[in-house]
């Protein structure tokens, strides 16, 4: 598997009885004593990329008559506190603005598995009727629509909510591509961006050899750049889900994104009430992604010394799958090892969703150029330090203590500069 394969969905199947996502069912099962992830996705092919689902196919739902209480993993009001995003939320803040979600194909049930979610959790209600949501081709017509896909509608339904948790108030724009070539995402980008859209959230990405070609000039090698360079529209992407590699993962290695990586979030006894570390899984490589771009150049805002060019991630937040966003996906896959209902869903294509709604919540996303921002408010982040995403038995490892795959006290690959502490990181 490429290290540097990007916007990994990690799915892992739950009981809706569950309190809290590490909370047991009556007979012991847990999302930590499960099995390890299995891929619902393949890799991407040359010019493409993959939404690489994983689930872990131990932790399945309660049999124990039970009726449905809170969905198991992360919701809405753990997110608002663990990153101080209560106060806007209640406030209304993010009211008018549009974050928009970029992926491939289609999810026919995306609005009505959006209401389920929004309705479980207290949300107010985001439709078609009322203006709040609104699914498009990647031509940005309401018909017609891609084919669907079980894999990536798993992957909508994650990125939807987890706007919904960050910015309930926010509008939400879905612009479905047609496929998973960089072309057709690409041109989505920037029909999200015609739209009206605020901000767009990119949950997907590949190695940058894969969308790379023979130009003598490295820096002009990549495909669609300026698809991901729309000044006053922050463009946030995923930094990965295959730990650190010396293939970084593309679009999130351009300079123009901000790039999210992820932590594992935990509740705790501290004054903050979470503590944060990088995410690892451990298996088959997943965890945060964190790389050195052989092929962007190294923006003045970003100072680290032992990657000469563009390192990522910038920012992170929760994207543990283990201790993952509760999310609710109704689409039958007869050939998928997960059924419908509410899953247990993380990865980088947790975060950065995440992440963009944060940022519409904030109301300064028409002064973002790029990550630069974020570098000025390192005081305005909670610093994450612990866990290391070097993928032993890879041929690219790094040693345990560089901040190049380890979280680390400042700045580091799998995590960035931290993750939100409010929203005085987003300000000008």
């Amino acid at each position: 598997m490429a290290a540097a394969v990007a916007g990994a969905l990690v799915a892992v199947v739950t009981s809706v009885s569950s309190a809290t996502a590490n909370s047991a069912d009556d007979n012991g099962t847990t999302a930590e004593s499960a099995s390890a992830p299995v891929s619902v996705c393949g890799d991407p092919e040359p010019g493409h990329v993959a939404c690489l689902s994983e689930m872990v196919p131990g932790a399945v739902p309660s049999s124990n008559g039970r009726a449905a209480q809170t969905p198991a993993g992360y919701g809405p009001a753990d997110l608002q506190s663990a990153y101080r995003l209560t106060e806007a939320v209640q406030a209304g803040a993010g009211k008018g603005r549009t974050v928009a979600i970029v992926d491939a194909y289609d999810a026919p049930t995306a609005e009505a598995d959006l209401a389920v979610y929004r309705s479980t959790f207290g949300l107010p209600p985001c439709t078609t009727d009322n203006g709040c949501f609104r699914k498009v081709n990647q031509q940005g017509d309401a018909a017609p629509l891609p084919k669907a896909n079980p894999s990536w509608g798993v992957e909508i339904s994650l990125d939807v909510d987890a706007v919904s948790a960050t910015c309930p108030s926010c509008n939400i724009l879905l612009v479905e591509a047609s496929s998973t070539s960089i072309e057709d995402l690409a041109d989505s980008v920037d029909t999200a961006v015609r739209l009206g859209a605020s901000v767009v959230s990119n949950s997907y990405g590949g190695p940058e050899s894969g969308v790379s070609d023979d130009t003598p000039l490295p820096s002009l090698a990549l495909d669609r750049q300026d698809s991901y360079n729309h000044p006053g529209v922050p463009i946030i992407v995923s930094s990965g889900d295959s730990g650190y590699g010396l293939d970084a993962s593309y679009p999130a290695s351009l300079s123009t994104v901000i790039s999210v990586g992820a932590t594992k979030l935990t509740k705790s006894d501290d004054p903050r009430g979470w503590t944060e570390t990088a995410w690892v899984t451990n298996h088959r490589g997943s965890a945060a992604g964190a790389g050195c771009s052989a092929h962007v150049a190294k923006p003045s805002w970003q100072h680290d010394k032992d990657c000469p060019n563009r390192m990522t991630a910038d920012i992170s937040a929760v994207g543990d799958p283990v201790t993952g966003l509760a999310v609710y996906d109704s689409i039958r896959d007869p050939s998928g090892p997960y059924p419908p209902g509410w899953l247990l869903v993380g990865g980088t294509s947790a975060s950065a969703p995440e992440i963009a709604g944060m940022y519409a919540l904030s109301g300064h996303t028409d002064i973002v150029r790029d990550a630069s921002g974020l570098y000025s408010h390192r005081d305005q982040l909670h610093d994450v330090v612990g866990g290391s995403v070097s993928v032993p038995g890879s041929g690219q490892e790094c040693p345990t203590s560089s901040y190049l795959c380890t979280a680390v006290e400042g700045y580091d690959g799998p995590t960035g500069l931290g993750t939100p502490d409010g929203l005085g990181v987003f300000a000008p």
